[in-house]
């Protein structure tokens, strides 16, 4: 909501408040204000001007040479290109040595070789948006009234010399849609008085009654609807400040009759709607659920096709408006009209919220009326709005309404007791406080013993408990002035548990090691749920899915990565290392709560290292995927107690695949996508891993304990062994080192031959093996003997021997 400081002073005395200082209180009362506008702000030495004469520029055919009187003395020449720019017209005139918006300044200077001394104004050069400016001046420049005064400043004559309050509102405030709602709000902060807009109405003998019958089949959806009729209307532009208010409010001018309506919305909030009565078809207006298929053009010019959840207001036969959205084409208020017929209804917010979602037309109205407007309120708006047509459309109102008004509404009364108040916050608040802040708010409060009963004016349909009250009681007695103790008794201080610290020394590693975190959907579709799966358990299906592709809950994390790896491979970012950490959903039975376990996945693909300077490209496999969960796996102290072993996962390539086991226990797996996945997602080859963070991370590890350098040397030797073809080096590996303890500390593979050399069904694996005790220098006679007995571990356990 934009509420205009200048327009509020109408109705509140705002002496001795700034708007700075006004927004400050509004938002430590509970309304949040988002920003202070200052219309006019880095604008200066704007006036009004009077264009003397108009003529062709003798250098330039889209240029105007202009005389223009402005006030001081002679009429200085002007160059302007604004295609409606003529003589006798009053414009805004920017003199020279004037500031515009954007930090533009005004100087003398030569146009197509003719002097020009200041500059001629459209509202855009004023910084007034262009879909706020009324059509026929916004290609060009505007044109004030007559009657404006010549050196008078424009800005003032636009309504700039103003400040807009920008109210952040929550959806239980819909009072504060209008600008009396912000009057009251403002007025109970300040302890001041509101002043309500004048109403008093001269009608004519005539009554509205003789000119319209009004019926309401859908009294639920319509249960007041009140119809005035002004006569000898005569449309033309209205007031200029009528015009500005509305444009700071951002709704854009459109003739007298419409601006009218328009300014009621914000001043009570009570949208309203003007056909042109001779227009209707008929004399009788008639409310309605529409028919199914029914057609009907609304003032965009759009055919509509609405259904029996559509409210309608029709002449007795056809629609002539979308109700509480919008009217329609065949009764649109034109420059022609003469008899307005006003309509000021109540209608229920669902009702419109429906029709409005189903025709995507949002507007200023419905917006209201799905909020909720005040009941109380739908007469005085049509008086009020009346008496603006008759002041300023020349308009001749009929006396009386027609209407149909089976409209109940009772007030809320809510009572509580001061103790509960002063527990609730925590304060000493004194009833006479309580009272007064009650009677601040204009709310009829009656004390009985320690119980207040406050009867809530309708337009404050917020209050209903006693909850509401208590919050009323404390924002304007001063959230600043609520005392605040600590809290009694021990207190745990917040801190992350093991468990987190953990996740987060994951993410970070995964992070510096180049790969990016994704976040994807927990739901998929049937087909891809089960994939990559580590347990297999059944599927777990949404009871209403919002679609297909979203209707089961994942087993894998895997699915949606690749799927992230596709969008962007689409979009030629086709090397890229994606993370994530979540959650997978792991079925109990029917009518069970699911088991939710923590998994980590990660997915890469393309280019691992591109030096293009080098010309070095070295793509991503399976050693790069290994490699990081290795280096996470040190990190989280872990090595000794991860072993990968070759498996068969299905939708994995059979021949680059390895199973993670932790002490033994498998808890994910390693290795590249089966190329036929990997075409179905259009990948190049892709290198996957996913387990189980959850046992990861619950596993317990020993405090990091560092060890000095060594002092003493180590020995190193290299054995090349011939093995079955079958046999794996991770086998060979934990044999050696479990032979050569203590002396043997390390084992690497280092080499790896299959040939025509080789004897069938037979490899020659080598291993680099290192020796060292940190106490002393080990002797040779020391290390053969423990190389000798890894040599016969081998050949005992594996049938591994020295090769030839």
């Amino acid at each position: 909501m934009f509420v205009s400081y200048k327009w509020l002073q109408e109705y509140v005395d705002l002496s001795g408040v700034t708007p700075a200082e006004l927004a400050e209180k509004i938002t430590k009362s509970g309304i949040e204000v988002e920003g202070v506008e200052i219309l006019n702000e880095g604008i200066k030495n704007v006036v009004v001007g009077y264009v003397v004469e108009r003529e062709q520029h003798p250098n330039a055919t889209k240029l105007n040479k202009c005389l223009v009187d402005i006030g001081e003395g002679e009429p200085v020449q002007i160059i302007c290109g604004a295609p409606n720019v003529d003589k006798g017209q009053k414009v805004a005139v920017a003199k020279v040595g004037a500031r515009l918006p954007g930090g533009v300044k005004i100087k003398r200077a030569k146009l197509r070789g003719e002097e020009s001394n200041g500059m001629i104004c459209s509202l855009q050069e004023l910084g007034i948006e262009s879909k706020l400016i009324q059509k026929e001046y916004s290609e060009g420049i505007f044109v004030f009234p007559a009657d404006a005064e010549v050196g008078t400043d424009a800005l003032d004559l636009l309504g700039r010399d103003d400040q807009i309050l920008e109210l952040g509102l929550t959806p239980n405030r819909a009072d504060c849609l209008s600008m009396l709602g912000v009057a009251y709000e403002v007025a109970a902060i300040l302890g001041r008085e509101v002043k309500l807009p004048e109403t008093n109405l001269e009608s004519a003998e005539e009554k509205a009654s003789d000119y319209v019958t009004v019926t309401v089949e859908a009294k639920e959806d319509n249960p007041l609807y009140v119809a005035k009729v002004i006569k000898n209307v005569k449309i033309s532009n209205s007031p200029l400040w009528m015009q500005a208010r509305l444009m700071s409010a951002g709704i854009r001018p459109h003739n007298n009759v419409v601006d009218i309506t328009n300014y009621i919305l914000l001043e009570y909030g009570q949208p309203l709607h003007a056909f042109d009565y001779d227009r209707l078809g008929s004399k009788q207006i008639l409310v309605r659920r529409a028919a199914d298929g029914e057609k009907f053009i609304t003032l965009d010019d759009v055919e509509r096709t609405l259904t029996s959840d559509h409210l309608v207001i029709t002449n007795g036969k056809e629609p002539v408006a979308l109700a509480g959205v919008m009217g329609g084409a065949n009764s649109e208020v034109t420059s022609d009209t003469t008899t307005v017929l006003l309509e000021s209804a109540y209608f229920n917010g669902a009702t419109i919220r429906k029709a409005s979602k189903d025709h995507g037309l949002r507007s200023e109205a419905s917006a209201r009326y799905e909020k909720g407007i005040d009941p109380n309120r739908v007469r005085p708006a049509g008086e009020r709005a009346a008496y603006l047509m008759a002041k300023y459309a020349g308009g001749e109102v009929l006396e009386g309404t027609a209407e149909v008004d089976v409209l109940t509404v009772e007030p809320a009364v809510v009572s509580i007791t001061l103790e509960k108040i002063n527990r609730v916050l925590g304060t000493d608040i004194q009833m006479k406080e309580v009272k007064d802040i009650f009677d601040r708010l204009q709310f009829d409060a009656v004390i009985e013993d320690d119980t207040i009963t406050v009867t809530a004016p309708t337009r404050r349909g917020d209050i209903k408990i006693e909850e509401d009250l208590i919050e009323e009681v404390a924002r304007l007695f001063g959230y600043d002035n609520i005392p605040y103790t600590l809290p009694i008794g021990s207190t745990t201080p917040g801190k992350l548990s093991e468990y987190q610290k953990k996740r987060r020394v994951v993410r970070q590693f995964l992070e510096g090691a180049g790969l990016y975190q994704a976040v994807t959907y927990s739901l998929t579709s049937e087909q891809k749920a089960a994939q990559f799966a580590l347990e297999n358990r059944d599927t777990i299906r949404l009871a209403m899915p919002m679609s297909e592709d979203r209707s089961v809950l994942r087993l894998s994390i895997l699915p949606q990565l690749l799927e992230v790896l596709k969008y962007n491979s689409a979009r030629q970012n086709d090397s890229l290392a994606v993370y994530e950490t979540g959650n997978v959903f792991l079925a109990n039975g029917t009518d069970v709560q699911p088991e939710e376990s923590e998994h980590l996945a990660a997915a890469i693909t393309g280019l691992w290292h591109h030096h293009s300077w080098q010309g070095e490209k070295k793509p991503v496999d399976f050693f790069v995927a290994k490699g990081i969960l290795e280096g996470l796996f040190d990190r989280l102290g872990l090595t000794n107690r991860v072993e990968y072993v070759q498996a068969q996962v299905e939708g994995m390539h059979p021949g680059r695949t390895a199973e993670i086991r932790l002490n033994g226990a498998k808890i994910g797996f390693v290795g590249q996508v089966h190329p036929s996945v990997q075409k179905e997602f259009d990948l190049k080859d892709t290198y996957v891993f996913e387990l189980s963070l959850k046992a990861v991370l619950n596993e317990e590890t020993n405090a990091l304990q560092y060890q000095s350098i060594p002092r003493f040397p180590s020995i190193t030797r290299d054995i090349a062994l011939v093995a079955d073809k079958e046999t794996v080096s991770g086998s060979l590996k934990s044999i050696i080192l479990e032979a050569g303890a203590p002396l043997l500390k390390d084992a690497e593979v280092f080499d790896l031959y299959q040939g025509d050399k080789m004897e069938a069904g037979k490899k020659s694996i080598a291993f680099s093996l290192k020796y060292m005790d940190p106490e002393r220098t080990l002797t040779d006679e020391e290390v053969t003997k423990v190389h000798d007995r890894v040599l016969n571990a081998l050949a005992e356990k594996a049938g591994a021997v020295l090769r030839g």
